[in-house]
């Protein structure tokens, strides 16, 4: 079912398709691996339970970003965050605020993400900024940037480093696109 769009928060439309509530055993079952908040499907699951197939298969991608990957999570969050700063999607950057400082990312750091000015990044720090920096602006990590990260990190760690910020891309033009609202008690903008 189709929402009324409103366009009344900076040029993000507002939410266009209603989670799904009453999911077939399909959806329920794909929910079950997802997460939750309160015992209830995040918003954003609830939207893209309208695909069930795509839902599942978002899922084993974002599941093994999250879970599996050979980027320690603080840094893959610093990546998260900025990315979803740089593409203005709250939902992204409220759900990564959660889940980042359960990673050891601090407040200030997510205030210093967000614009906020007085934080002093490590190099390695500045470089995964850096990284999101140059694919929101360009779509490819510039060489400057590319040298330094080789320094730091593994052809593997490097290859998963544009793939979390590229599917973070993704899922923060998902959100911006359907409006899909915060779920209860996640943080906006700081």
């Amino acid at each position: 079912m189709s929402i009324t769009p409103s366009n009344s928060s900076g040029g993000r439309p507002g939410p266009r398709l209603e989670p799904v509530r009453e999911a077939s055993d399909e959806v329920q079952e794909i929910w079950a691996g997802a997460l939750t908040r309160d015992g209830n499907p995040l918003n954003i699951f609830g939207v893209m339970a309208h695909h069930p197939k795509l839902m599942k298969r978002f899922n084993l991608m974002g599941g093994f970003l999250l879970n599996k990957g050979v980027v320690p999570a603080r840094e893959r969050e610093l990546v998260i965050l900025r990315i979803g700063w740089n593409c203005q999607a709250i939902y992204e950057f409220g759900q990564h605020t959660v889940i980042g400082l359960d990673c050891g990312v601090t407040q200030e750091e997510i205030d210093a993400i967000a614009g906020g000015e007085g934080h002093g990044w490590s190099a390695e720090d500045q470089l995964l900024l850096d990284m999101a920096d140059d694919l929101c602006a360009g779509d490819c990590v510039s060489d400057a940037t590319y040298a330094g990260l080789a320094e730091h990190w593994s052809e593997a760690q490097l290859i998963e480093l544009v793939v979390v910020a590229g599917f973070y891309r993704l899922v923060s033009g998902f959100l911006n696109t359907f409006g899909v609202e915060l779920d209860d008690g996640v943080p906006g903008w700081p």
